[in-house]
């Protein structure tokens, strides 16, 4: 086939393109996200064929909302064992000191610094029956034992104690505290004496209850009736509906069922001293308590037979947040092995699915099938659980490994917070955890994170920490179970704009108080109203409250217009240099395999430009004919010939596009010039009046018309200290860049160079408007292969992937929290909205958080992030995350709940900052300083740390990832360098979600040559020649490729099982792949090498590296631990910082 070729010029142009300017995102905010109008509250009209979640018109699965068809019975008895279930059922909370919600009577003072009302108010002393006779403290006795409160009369009413009880809740009124005067009074029954100072006798059994109320006496409230009496359930005898809760935490979703509290006399778990004293006895006689709670006798939405996840009161208690909602810890994994010989399986990361003849190994996503799993918490740090089982020895065995500790000390053992000695514990990086089931409101940390579990009460302890506060987020993730729901009105907050999320407060079920600016909004009908049955329901149950993630298919008011169909526009290389690589055959192969695959409907459009010392357009009009090649040369004023021409629907010319990509790929030689510029000039001329993508493919420096450039780089002084040319050599592809954003184009950059191509110009293009660098180095088609298939794979999932256009990203949080930097490709519209023309699931952001205004009334501190974008299948989407974290006014919770993962995230694109900013060696001294002032800030909150370096056990792998980052291309000094990798490494930390960026920062080393049972895993190693054996077989895991290490002494019969070959000198230097042998090593570690691999989006390129390889140095680069060329060792790192602590 040949094309038409047509030279034209300015007076050949049919017509100029109109001069489309709207900027369609500036109404957008101000009609949807700012908009203060009452549209989203009016009530629409239910008719009876009206569905609650409408279809999506892609197919997606929506919610599906049954008909709510409350029972004929009295429904009390169940609200009230539903209710005694969610108190005093809650499972466990790993994070020790949190409460459970207030007991009835409330938190004494001195207990729990609160001035929030409590659940329910305290009843008066003249409502209790003269019958039910006040014991004091001194007449307790333990469990078991005789004594304790006598036994009521039975004819006691239990109606006349919570009468006035149900008349009060829906007031929500200050309620007055008690006062605890007698808490320093109390008798310690299962503790230790008080002056007490080492654990050197036996401890006596304590509660598991410990770290939570567990009632009035037990407080120390003062002698006399307690403030609300046991009720016994009507349906469960035996059973309290009032009586404390049995586990430390928050509450989760209520199960159904009987009560089981064990008390004191049961229990066997290690704890801090507390005061014990005698249940009281139940009332079992007395009709059913009328309450204000109500909870529907009947599950709704789909769900199963539960209650809600909680009552929340007005204000929870301080440190703690809404009822109903666990808190996370921050992520935390069990230390690596120096040489294991067993694994579990739950060693390694999780990542993309597992083969289905892989049976053995545990999925990659492993997210139950059966119910969404959107709010996930992470893994607790080692020791900060607590065991169980009811062993009765166990408090007998800690008095050897106790002996000689104090109280303080032995405490931090026993709860998993002792410090660690960082120059004596060699063994510090932990295997990655899959994330927990548990369920939460919160959303997934994969999506949005915090670099602290507890958010700092004010500004100045925040500075005493040492620590930053941020937020890491994906916004557009892969979630799978994600709730889609289209309904009638989104309910929103009418002051901040602030989206109906899990942790708000119901007031009297027709209002709702938003977390963010604390406003009373009016609940709208239509969220309580089933349209179908016109009956209420309980507003708890709505998926929005339920889940910390949801996704709205956007009405009419969010939009200015109808949404534009996916456009994809290619802009590629021909010159001579391009040509020369072979990169245009792959590329049009790579997009002829995906033309089906797409993402997009049936108005989907694409167009082609290519460039050399010309600009080059393809017409491709839907007819039968040609297409039609039209040829710019004059690239310092170029245009648009044809414009309705240049952009056809792909389904009615498929078959041109076919032939058009086959002719470009069998490109034998292009010009000399590389006019850049001027293509992307001609690109956004073109996508202006409806937006799109453009995919811009570039070999070398583009050196004519607009935006050429000129080589900066020095190979003389890759090695220097001071790095120069980190910045823009102009301005031109940033404000081109800022252009596109307005009219919602998004560039992304492949570049493919063997040369400087001055990465750090070129960039700009992508950094402003959402899109994304990808670049390969020393590309060619024959010479690199692994090159080769690493771009292969991408560019195939880069076709493919999910994308959404016309974004916009608000990220609000509680009011005295401010937003200040933000991390990532966008552009900031205001201090809380970004403008994102496309958005892609593997893309992240990170922005820091600064303390305008104390904290101290607010017991949480809330993000809300909100994605408005336009789906591939026109569609108007809003997707909602949410995270809810407690505030904390002591440093030593603040540093206990640090997430060390998050901060290395965060610091590291705080480093990348630095470096453009000031320089490189400014930015390594941050990175040290940062490690060093967190030890020197736990120092603090310790009482001797001489002759070590002391650290929290949650950030014992903080100093390590550091040293990972100074060891990166992007920050190291004094090794060969060239400028293109190093501003690439940049690019990946400022643009890498946190998952990613970590295995970028810290590779995963495994060995292979273990005899293991088939159900587990090798181990993670620590990344040194310490832990390579020559008789081993090694798998190093990087972000883009899976390196196998063969040692020179490698048994021949492993040889031969795995390799083919009898002998190590017999084996080729050259493998990108293991041979499929039939035997049970072959396949046991060919299985583990593609689980491996398909936990990354892209499955990386396989190299085997023989132990005498001349390309050896691929695999001794990632060898963080050790010495290298101008750069510390692990240990000597950390006497490094050792050495900084006795200079403060």
């Amino acid at each position: 086939m040949s094309l038409q070729i047509l030279q034209c010029t300015r007076s050949q142009q049919p017509s100029d393109i109109p001069n489309h300017s709207l900027d369609r995102n500036a109404q957008l905010v101000t009609s949807s996200m700012n908009n203060n109008s009452s549209n989203n509250n009016q009530q629409q009209e239910s008719t009876g064929q009206q569905q609650w979640f409408q279809p999506p018109v892609t197919g997606t699965p929506v919610i599906q909302v049954p008909p709510y068809r409350p029972s004929g019975t009295n429904v009390l008895p169940q609200q009230q064992q539903l209710y005694a279930d969610q108190v005093n059922s809650a499972p466990p909370q790993q994070n020790y000191g949190h409460a459970m919600p207030p007991p009835p009577g409330g938190f004494p003072q001195d207990v729990r610094n609160t001035n929030a009302p409590a659940t329910c108010p305290p009843v008066k002393q003249k409502t209790v029956s003269s019958t039910c006779t006040p014991v004091s403290f001194n007449q307790a006795h333990p469990p078991g034992s005789p004594g304790g409160f006598p036994q009521p009369a039975n004819n006691f009413q239990a109606q006349n104690l919570f009468g006035s009880l149900s008349q009060k809740l829906p007031q929500h009124k200050e309620i007055p505290m008690y006062n605890n005067q007698h808490q320093q009074e109390q008798p310690l029954l299962n503790g230790p004496p008080v002056k007490q100072t080492t654990f050197n006798g036996v401890q006596q059994t304590a509660s598991k209850n410990f770290g939570m109320a567990l009632g009035p006496a037990v407080n120390g409230l003062p002698p006399g009736p307690p403030p609300c009496s046991p009720i016994t359930s009507p349906q469960q005898p035996g059973t309290f509906i009032n009586e404390p809760p049995q586990n430390v935490g928050f509450s989760h979703a209520g199960r159904l069922g009987p009560h089981q509290n064990k008390g004191l006399q049961n229990t066997s778990y290690p704890g801090p001293p507390l005061t014990t004293v005698p249940p009281i006895p139940p009332i079992n006689n007395g009709p059913p308590v009328p309450t204000s709670l109500a909870v529907p006798a009947r599950p709704q939405y789909n769900d199963t037979a539960i209650g809600p996840g909680g009552y929340q009161p007005e204000s929870p208690p301080r440190g703690s947040i809404p009822f109903g909602v666990p808190v996370s810890s921050p992520p935390q994994v069990p230390p690596l092995q120096d040489h294991p010989t067993t694994s579990s399986l739950q060693g390694l990361p999780q990542g993309g699915p597992a083969q289905a003849r892989r049976p053995m190994y545990p999925a990659a996503n492993q997210q139950s099938q059966s119910a969404p799993q959107m709010g996930r918490t992470g893994p607790q740090y080692n020791g900060q659980g607590y065991p169980n089982g009811d062993n009765g020895d166990y408090a007998s065995n800690l008095v050897s490994p106790m002996a000689g500790l104090s109280v303080r000390e032995g405490m931090n053992k026993l709860w998993g917070v002792e410090p660690v000695n960082l120059l004596q514990e060699r063994d510090v990086l932990n295997a990655q955890l899959p994330l927990s089931e548990l369920s939460s409101r919160n959303c997934s940390p994969d999506v949005m994170r915090c670099t602290m579990v507890k958010v700092p009460e004010t500004s100045s302890l925040l500075q005493k920490s040492r620590l930053p506060l941020g937020i890491l987020l994906q916004p557009f993730k892969d979630l799978q179970g994600l709730p889609v729901l289209q309904v009638p009105t989104i309910v929103r907050c009418r002051a901040c704009r602030t989206y109906i999320n899990p942790f708000i407060q119901f007031i009297d079920r027709t209002r709702w108080k938003c977390n963010i600016c604390f406003r009373l909004n009016d609940l709208p009908a239509d969220f309580l109203q089933d349209p179908v049955t016109g009956r209420f329901g309980d507003p708890e149950l709505r998926p929005e409250i339920k889940h910390g993630t949801v996704e709205y298919i956007a009405p009419t008011e969010y939009m200015v217009r109808p949404p534009q169909a996916a456009t994809y526009l290619f802009v590629m290389d021909v010159s001579f240099q391009a040509v020369e690589t072979g990169y245009l055959k792959v590329t049009t192969d790579q997009i002829l395999e995906c033309l089906d695959h797409i993402p997009g409907d049936g108005r989907t459009t694409i167009g082609f430009i290519t460039f050399d010392s010309a600009v080059h357009f393809y017409s491709l009009d839907g007819g039968s004919g040609l297409p039609r090649q039209m040829v710019i040369t004059d690239v310092n004023d170029v245009f648009i010939p044809t414009p309705e021409d240049l952009l056809c629907n792909l389904n009615e010319c498929r078959e041109q596009v076919r032939e058009l990509l086959l002719t470009l790929g069998k490109t034998q030689s292009g010009g000399g010039g590389n006019c850049l510029g001027a293509a992307l000039q001609a690109a956004y001329k073109l996508l202006a009046p409806v937006g799109g993508r453009v995919s811009v493919f570039q070999c070398c420096l583009p050196n004519l018309g607009p935006g050429a450039l000129q080589s900066r780089e020095n190979p003389n002084e890759r090695s220097a200290k001071d790095v120069v040319n980190l910045n823009p050599a102009t301005d031109f592809y940033k404000k081109l860049a800022l252009d596109c954003s307005g009219q919602q184009i998004g560039v992304d950059l492949f570049l493919l160079s063997s040369q400087f191509a001055d990465l750090a110009t070129l960039a700009g293009i992508s950094k402003f408007s959402s899109g994304h660098v990808y670049y390969y180095s020393r590309f060619h088609v024959t010479q690199t292969p692994d090159q080769v298939e690493r771009f292969s794979g991408q560019l195939r999932h880069y076709l493919t992937r999910k994308v959404g256009f016309e974004s916009v990203m608000r990220i609000r949080c509680t009011k005295g929290l401010q937003l200040h930097t933000f991390h990532g490709n966008f552009f900031v519209r205001s201090t809380d909205l970004l403008s994102l023309p496309t958005v892609n699931p593997d893309t992240g952001y990170a922005m820091q958080v600064s303390i305008e205004e104390n904290l101290t009334e607010y017991n949480a501190a809330v993000f809300q992030a909100a994605v408005l974008y336009t789906s591939s299948q026109g569609e108007r989407r809003i997707r909602v995350h949410t995270l809810c974290l407690p505030v904390s006014a002591l440093l030593p919770d603040i540093l206990q709940g640090a997430d060390q993962e998050a901060v290395v995230g965060l610091l590291a694109k705080m480093a990348v900052d630095r470096s453009l900013s000031c320089s490189v060696s400014d930015a390594r001294d941050a990175l040290i300083n940062a490690a060093s002032d967190l030890c020197h800030a736990y120092s603090l909150t310790q009482r001797s740390t001489a002759g070590g370096l002391m650290i929290m056990p949650n950030c014992k792998t903080l100093p390590l990832y550091v040293l990972g980052l100074l060891k990166q291309r992007a920050f190291r000094v004094g090794v060969s360098t060239k400028l293109d990798d190093r501003i690439y490494d940049m690019e990946l930390i400022k643009n890498l979600p946190l998952d990613k960026l970590l295995l970028q920062i810290y590779p995963a080393l495994y060995p292979l040559h273990l005899q293991l049972p088939p159900d587990q895993l090798p181990p993670r190693l620590q990344l040194s020649f310490e832990k390579v054996d020559k008789n081993g077989l090694y798998l190093l895991e990087t972000i883009d490729t899976l390196f196998v290490y063969v040692g020179g002494r490698l048994s021949p019969q492993l040889l031969q099982n795995v390799f083919g070959v009898s002998k190590f000198s017999l084996l080729p230097d050259s493998m990108t792949s293991l041979p499929e042998l039939s035997n049970e090593n072959s396949e046991r570690i060919r299985d583990f090498v593609s689980y491996v691999g398909d936990r990354h989006t892209v499955t990386p390129p396989l190299r085997v590296i023989r132990e005498d390889s001349q390309i050896r140095q691929l695999f001794t680069q990632y060898m963080v631990n050790d010495r290298g060329e101008s750069v510390l060792s692990y240990y000597e790192f950390l006497q490094h910082l050792r050495n900084l602590l006795d200079s403060y």
